[in-house]
């Protein structure tokens, strides 16, 4: 696995649990054990789905791999937020065969390429609206008000390489260390966000030209097309 830099802004709020982890897995420790907690273990065959399992064993079926180290670290670093997705998982209303249902899918959603955002109700508008310049640019001063945590173990994932077009789905919070799940939830209630977007978080967006690409910053009627050129929203 890539080394992560902990100085990144996405990476920062895990460096704390990551240290001893890390440290454990280079001297060959697999991934369950390097994460060193009663609730990691195997991934094996099992009877009941992944979400079933975690709830009636309080155990995470854990593979060798980035993907599962990051959802790992996710849940040493916000193990409230994961045992609620986990109990809203296995609580919302049934969906057809091969679905799960709008519920499910915005859970999904969070669980792999979610962040929490607490941030004034200016930026939460001009969010919602994918209004970037006001988001980015003319409303670029509220972010020092803001805070931002990546929870998506997928999104973490793939910002050992980042590049522009890495989006978040956010879920708006009043405190980002004491979230709330909402009762109902679907996922156009999370808008995307590019995450290299957010100042202060990649260098190059000090630049104005920066969100001028609108195959990444694109307008909220374009925002559930099919995907092109690799966009991740």
């Amino acid at each position: 696995m890539m080394a992560p830099d902990w100085a990144r802004p996405w990476f920062a709020p895990y460096r704390d649990v990551a240290g001893p982890v890390l440290a454990r897995l280079a001297a060959g420790q697999p991934v369950h054990r390097a994460l060193d907690h009663e609730r990691f273990e195997p991934d094996r065959p099992r009877a009941t789905g992944y979400e079933q399992h975690i709830a009636a064993t309080g155990r995470v079926p854990t593979r060798d791999n980035a993907h599962d180290l990051f959802n790992g670290l996710v849940w040493l670093r916000c193990p409230v937020l994961k045992a609620a997705l986990n109990r809203a998982h296995v609580a919302a209303p049934p969906a057809p065969p091969g679905r799960r249902g709008p519920m499910r899918d915005a859970l999904t959603l969070l669980d792999e390429s979610g962040m929490l955002l607490a941030a004034p109700p200016e930026l939460q508008q001009a969010l919602r609206e994918q209004d970037w310049t006001a988001l980015f640019v003319t409303r670029r001063a509220l972010w020092q008000q803001a805070r931002a945590l990546v929870v998506g173990h997928a999104l973490l994932e793939k910002l050992l390489a980042p590049r522009p077009a890495l989006c978040a789905r956010v879920l708006l919070v009043a405190d980002v260390e004491a979230p709330r799940l909402p009762a109902t939830l679907c996922p156009a209630d999370m808008p995307p966000l590019p995450v290299l977007g957010i100042p202060g978080w990649w260098a190059a967006n000090a630049s104005r030209e920066f969100y001028a690409d609108d195959r990444v910053f694109r307008p909220k009627r374009l925002a559930s097309s099919p995907a092109q050129g690799g966009f991740a929203c």
